[in-house]
């Protein structure tokens, strides 16, 4: 799932195609009615709109028009964003393409990979309307240690489902969290009340520079710190980037301590971390693989290599 440095950029990208030089939505097509999640106002009310500023909320990206009215996108897991230029226009729409917003400057394709469609579109009214998409994270770049500390310790539970919850922080999810308790040495697994002031502040610090981090790392990938820069392609927004320390790297060497990289295999999702670096060496139980092996699952980082 696009997270806050992918929608970042995706933000960064789109506004100097869509909203620079006045440019008007010219058609909105909904190729697949799972995405549309809205019916007043209807698309067509879009149509002959000014885009006036194209911005983030949480994992959304959030396309403002004329009078108030505003194109709210989630993209989900498998939802990605396609750019063509104009004149040199997309050809006939791939299956996987769930709409398609025509511009005077280009076409943007929004899509999304496999059969389960989980991308959503809204078209609202008012800041009012607006404001409801909102989940009432912190933003972890701006937010003081104290504030994060507090929204931390305002729920005891481990310290992976705390990052990636929206009503506790903004547009951290599965990839992101995993790199961010890496930088900051601490367990996935460890509770939020059982944290130092000394882990709280570490963890803050690791969330907003692996966070900045990312978000600088991918403006020059793409050239928009000199704009327009060139529009993410296929595959380039992704949750496994080579330059990851452990998400999606299960037994790859950690970069820090040249240890396996371990894994969590719950539901569709995985929780990647180092043992060496993050849990005193000790291998967490994996809910599948070490209910299966039993006594004979490695506890430690020793047992496993």
């Amino acid at each position: 799932m696009p997270e806050l440095p992918d929608v970042t950029v995706y933000c960064e990208a789109l506004r100097p195609r869509v909203v620079e030089g006045g440019r008007r939505l010219q058609r909105l097509r909904i190729i697949s009615p799972f995405i549309l999640r809205s019916t007043d106002p209807s698309p067509e009310t879009l149509e002959s709109r000014r885009v006036v500023a194209v911005s983030r909320i949480g994992k959304r990206i959030v396309l403002e028009f004329e009078n108030d009215l505003f194109l709210v996108l989630h993209l989900m897991i498998a939802g990605r964003l396609r750019w063509f230029d104009a004149p040199a226009r997309a050809s006939k729409p791939p299956r996987i393409v769930l709409a398609t917003l025509d511009f005077d400057s280009g076409i943007l394709w929004i899509t999304e990979a496999g059969t389960t469609k989980r991308a959503s579109l809204h078209i609202v009214q008012g800041r009012d309307a607006l404001a409801s998409f909102a989940r009432g994270g912190l933003d972890v770049l701006t937010c003081s240690p104290a504030a994060f500390a507090s929204a931390l310790r305002s729920e005891n539970r481990t310290l992976k489902r705390a990052l990636s919850d929206p009503r506790l922080f903004d547009g951290i999810g599965n990839a992101y969290s995993d790199e961010i308790l890496h930088a900051a040495r601490l367990s996935p697994l460890a509770l939020t009340s059982r944290l130092t002031d000394e882990e709280s502040s570490r963890l803050h610090a690791a969330a907003r520079d692996t966070l900045s981090h990312w978000i600088d790392r991918l403006r020059r990938d793409f050239g928009l710190d000199h704009p327009p820069g060139r529009f993410p392609g296929s595959g380039e927004i992704t949750a496994f980037r080579p330059g990851f320390a452990v998400h999606g790297r299960f037994g790859l060497p950690c970069p820090v301590c040249n240890a396996p990289v371990q894994r969590i295999v719950y539901s569709e999702n995985e929780t990647n971390y180092c043992a060496r670096c993050q849990t005193g060496g000790k291998v967490l139980a994996d809910r599948s693989l070490s209910r299966l092996l039993k006594d004979d699952w490695p506890r430690t980082i020793e047992e496993w290599e």
